[in-house]
């Protein structure tokens, strides 16, 4: 059993994408300047910057109707 099965959440169990040189990390190992996570799986983590955008979008969104 993982330490995830167990409740136990562990950064070197994440996945972190890196956005000055465009990689997926294992771990935190960039510094935090540079790295957008934690991400549950590498696919999300591929994915960072398209996720952050939709974020970006839909709290944009909230804000004008709250306007």
């Amino acid at each position: 059993m993982s330490k995830r099965d167990w409740g136990i959440e562990d950064p070197q169990e994440q996945y972190w994408f890196n956005t000055r040189t465009g990689a997926v990390e294992e771990g935190p190992q960039s510094l935090a300047q540079e790295r957008l996570g934690p991400f549950a799986t590498r696919e999300e983590a591929e994915r960072a910057n398209e996720i952050v955008a939709e974020r970006a979008r839909r709290w944009a969104e909230e804000d004008a109707r709250e306007e």
